[in-house]
C-alpha cells in the first residue's frame, strides 16, 4: 500500500495539473509547467506519472469524484428538486471569477479533447453525463418525467453558453443576469407541478 506521503505528492500533482489544464489548456501545459507548480524534482515527478496522458486520466478521475460528491451534497442540502436544480444554476455565481477568465472547466476540457481527437475524450464526457443524469432525475421528481431529459439538456446548454460568453466578454454582470433568468425559467417549469412530485423526498425534521 502506498505511503501517505506518496499519496499526498501524487494528489498535489493532480491538483496542479487540473488548475493548469483549466487555465491554459491541456495541449499548452507541459510536464515542466506541472513540475514547477508542484515544486518537485523531475525524478520524483516521473515516479508518479510517466506521461502527460496519465496525468490527464488522473485529473478526469478526480473531477468525476469531486462532481459526484458535489451532486450528493446538493441532494442532502436541497429540500425540493427545484432547490437542488437551483444549486446547479448557482455554480455560475459561485465560480464566476474563474468562469469570467477561463470559461467552464468541463466545457473547455471536453471541447479541447474533441478538437485533438484525444483518446480520453469519452472519459471526459462522463462529466457532462453526470450532470445530465442528475438533472434528469430532479426534473422527473418535479413531475416532468416525459420531458425531463430535454429540460436537463436545455439547462446544461444554457449554462455552457453563459460560461462561454462570459469568458469571451469578461462580463460578470452578464453571468448574474443570466442566472436570474435561468432561476425564473425554472420557476416557470415548476408552476402547476403535481403535488406527488415530492413523494420521494425525505420528511423535514
Amino acid at each position: 500500500m502506498p505511503s501517505q506521503s506518496t499519496n499526498t505528492t501524487r494528489d498535489h500533482i493532480v491538483e496542479a495539473a487540473d488548475r493548469l489544464f483549466y487555465r491554459q489548456g491541456y495541449e499548452h501545459t507541459s510536464f515542466s509547467d506541472i513540475a514547477d507548480a508542484v515544486r518537485i524534482s523531475r525524478g520524483n515527478f516521473y515516479y508518479h506519472f510517466k506521461t502527460k496522458d496519465e496525468i490527464l486520466d488522473a485529473v478526469i478521475e478526480a473531477r468525476l469524484v469531486h462532481t459526484q460528491a458535489m451532486l450528493n451534497r446538493w441532494e442532502l442540502d436541497g429540500q425540493t428538486p427545484a432547490d437542488r436544480i437551483r444549486s446547479f444554476i448557482n455554480i455560475l455565481i459561485a465560480n464566476r471569477a474563474d468562469i469570467k477568465r477561463f470559461g467552464c472547466p468541463v466545457g473547455t476540457l471536453t471541447t479541447e479533447l474533441a478538437k485533438l481527437d484525444h483518446t480520453s475524450q469519452a472519459e471526459a464526457n462522463k462529466l457532462f453525463t453526470l450532470f445530465r443524469t442528475w438533472l434528469h432525475k430532479q426534473f422527473t421528481l418535479l413531475g416532468r418525467k416525459a420531458d425531463a431529459d430535454a429540460l436537463a439538456m436545455h439547462l446544461l446548454a444554457r449554462s455552457q453558453g453563459v460560461a462561454t460568453l462570459a469568458a469571451a466578454f469578461h462580463d460578470e454582470k452578464f453571468i448574474k443576469q443570466e442566472v436570474r433568468q435561468m432561476a425564473a425559467w425554472l420557476d416557470s417549469q415548476t408552476e402547476g407541478a403535481p403535488s406527488g412530485c415530492h413523494a420521494n423526498l425525505p420528511e423535514k425534521r
